[in-house]
């Protein structure tokens, strides 16, 4: 099936130094960029994550510091990456517990402030667990017929997440093939950043989702305690949690 989309729809699959969404580096970023006419743009390059990859991390995904000691580090692709993905909605598999967020912490890092708010996001392992809770190898044969035999290559498992997603809207007809149904079915959540730090309660309030403050109101917690939103920004928080907390900081300033 032929996905209907309204906006460029970017799928994106990371190999990484580690599942440290905080402090681990990108290794190899896969891009498949589908338009609204159809046509398809795939695009795969390895990174310098500028710290060592470790031993476990090379048995996953198979690359080593020698094999990208030449490469770019990301703060160096970073501008023309954003402008790749510029007024794209996203896709992935898993993406939306790690690949986005640590995607987000990359750019922040560089300095490249790539606006996510209102992009929409597709998490294709989501459809997947709640129609057949396996993983990507098991999607790929269960849905495509196919053997993933290049599993944990970037480019590999981009290409086949895109191809997953066309099938699930070919096999449930419950499916919508809009972006946004998807987004929305895919979600688990109402995070305002990826760390669900902050969530949206039932009138679209944003509330802080841990500690002693759980459930409430942030714009009310920084009215009325200013030293909490310093704790949070020098604390070992994201810095995508920290970008949404300022804005809803400065927000309230400038009232």
């Amino acid at each position: 099936m032929k996905l209907n989309v309204r906006n460029p729809l970017a799928f994106i699959d990371l190999e990484t130094t580690g599942i440290d969404v905080t402090n681990d580096r990108i290794v190899e970023i896969a891009v498949v960029k589908i338009f609204p006419d159809g046509k398809e743009e795939v695009r795969c390059r390895r990174v310098n994550p500028t710290i060592p990859i470790p031993k476990e991390a090379t048995a996953v995904h198979g690359i080593t510091d020698e094999d990208v000691k030449d490469e770019p580090t990301f703060k160096e692709i970073a501008k023309s990456l954003a402008q790749t993905l510029e007024g794209c909605d996203f896709a992935g598999f898993n993406s939306n517990k790690f690949d986005f967020p640590l995607l987000a912490e990359e750019f922040l890092r560089a300095g490249v402030d790539f606006d996510f708010h209102k992009r929409r996001f597709i998490d294709v392992q989501t459809i997947f667990h709640k129609m057949e809770k396996r993983t990507l190898e098991a999607a790929y044969k269960f849905y495509c017929q196919k053997d993933l035999t290049d599993a944990h290559s970037a480019e590999a498992d981009t290409v086949a997440t895109y191809e997953v997603l066309k099938a699930q809207l070919d096999r449930y007809p419950d499916l919508e093939n809009d972006v946004e149904w998807l987004a929305s079915f895919s979600s688990h959540t109402r995070n305002v950043d990826f760390a669900g730090r902050i969530v949206l309660d039932d009138k679209d309030v944003e509330v802080f989702n841990f500690g002693k403050y759980k459930g409430r109101s942030v714009a009310e917690i920084f009215e009325k305690e200013p030293s909490y939103y310093a704790w949070m920004m020098n604390g070992d928080f994201p810095l995508y949690t920290k970008k949404v907390l300022t804005n809803i900081y400065l927000k309230l300033r400038n009232k």
